[in-house]
């Protein structure tokens, strides 16, 4: 005799008394949020993902780009595009600008064409962005379990099933190169194997030096036009936060001196309008909820603070082992009173730690490289300085409490054990107070 049917149709669980009223009374907090003031008409404008209308001080990049894409409303090939530029200096938005007024030029003059964005930090294999190519022109393709081959013929197919030019954005491009460029090199040549429709390329990267780990072949074809993107200065980024600010808020919610403050510390930051307009959004949301009616300086200031050091943390938590067990090292350092250190001090610690969780020792000509890089993060300060006839060395320095890094590095549990030397050791010496192992 066979088990019962299941039923189809499962008995909601009755919610308990208390759970009514814990949700009766977050019913009431939402409610009363609902009814505060706000201060914003639409937050959504000063997030990275929005595209203006207009594009201030961009408009020789735009015309750029437009001047390399114009082909495809000819029915001709683009030529592939390399956009370099910083972080928050407008690549990514300029490139969907254009792409999007591209699309509806096309269709107002029947020109059949497509522009694809693809965030490679997303899509980071060759098996994904062709996958998600392939689902763009309508062929399924599973997540897993193809011969990437497969992958490309399904892709191949899908573009070519009627006449267009099709323009694919891959930004972050240097993220897909990290396991082989193959992919690039695939799609840099796919009009060979295309007989209705063509494909022109827009890689986007922080990194100007990334095309030297391509192949030659790849990097000739990829790199037929180059459009390098300068950092925007303090004045630039008001005029960009002024632009927001008038659709973002409500009139008279943010004090003069705002807007000068967040893009004088973006302007710090590399020209980053991106960082601007996550500051104002932030400072606005701590003046909103404590309910101020202006946004001021000292809300500025205090998104400033806690941005940075979410940022430092997300930053910290996807380093390598190596470079986190450095940062380990100046941490410790610091820790025992230490405002700045020497490469030489550092490297001491450095294999001290190694030693205690059984990882391979790198010189410390590769641990100077490590510190380089840790400082163009901004995760640290590391100033070359002269010693004289003993030569030069770094003097380094944390840019956030060693507290807040050394309790983001101890999450790694290769490194959790390294909680335990601090802050217990002897503190008469820097570099003694890690015991040797035996």
């Amino acid at each position: 005799m066979g088990s019962s049917p299941q039923p189809l149709i499962e008995r909601r669980r009755v919610p308990t008394l208390e759970e009514l009223e814990v949700t009766g009374a977050l019913s009431k907090v939402f409610e009363e949020l609902l009814n505060r003031d706000t201060l914003f008409v639409n937050r959504e404008v000063l997030r990275s993902t929005h595209t203006p209308e207009s594009l201030p001080h961009r408009e020789k990049e735009v015309n750029h780009l437009a001047n390399v894409l114009v082909a495809a409303l000819r029915g001709q090939t683009p030529s592939n595009v390399l956009i370099y530029g910083k972080t928050g200096t407008g690549k990514t938005a300029v490139a969907k600008f254009v792409g999007k007024e591209l699309e509806l030029m096309g269709e107002k003059m029947g020109a059949p064409l497509s522009v694809l964005y693809v965030n490679c930090k997303v899509v980071d294999t060759q098996y994904r962005l062709l996958a998600n190519l392939a689902s763009y022109f309508g062929r399924e393709v599973p997540m897993t379990g193809w011969p990437t081959d497969q992958v490309y013929e399904e892709f191949r197919q899908g573009v070519d099933a009627e006449a267009r030019i099709a323009i694919i954005v891959l930004d972050e491009i240097d993220k897909l190169i990290r396991k082989g460029d193959d992919v690039l090199y695939n799609l840099s040549r796919i009009n060979d194997n295309l007989s209705r429709s063509k494909v022109s390329l827009i890689g986007i990267s922080n990194d100007l030096r990334f095309t030297e780990q391509l192949d030659p072949r790849v990097r000739s074809s990829l790199g037929e036009e180059e459009i390098i993107f300068p950092p925007y200065n303090a004045a630039q980024i008001a005029d960009i936060l002024t632009q927001r600010a008038k659709v973002a808020f409500k009139p008279g919610a943010l004090d003069p001196n705002v807007i000068p403050l967040c893009s004088a510390f973006a302007a710090h930051e590399n020209g980053d309008a991106r960082r601007a307009l996550d500051l104002l959004r932030v400072s606005a949301e701590l003046a909103e909820r404590e309910g101020a009616e202006r946004v001021t300086e000292a809300h500025v200031r205090m998104a400033q603070d806690r941005i940075e050091e979410d940022r430092i943390t997300v930053v910290v938590r996807t380093l390598p082992t190596q470079s986190k067990l450095v940062l380990s090292s100046i941490a410790f350092l610091s820790s025992r009173g230490a405002k700045t250190m020497t490469t030489g001090e550092v490297y001491s610690v450095y294999k001290k730690l190694c030693s205690k969780i059984d990882v391979d020792i790198l010189t410390q000509r590769r641990i100077t490289d490590l510190l380089s890089e840790l400082d163009m993060l901004g995760i640290v300060n590391a100033t070359v300085i002269s010693k004289g006839r003993y030569g030069r060395t770094k003097e380094i320095s944390l840019t956030t409490p060693w507290e807040t890094i050394f309790k983001t590095l101890t999450e790694d549990y290769r490194l959790k054990m390294l909680a335990s030397l601090n802050p217990s050791f002897p503190t008469q010496s820097k570099l003694d107070c890690i015991p040797e192992e035996p």
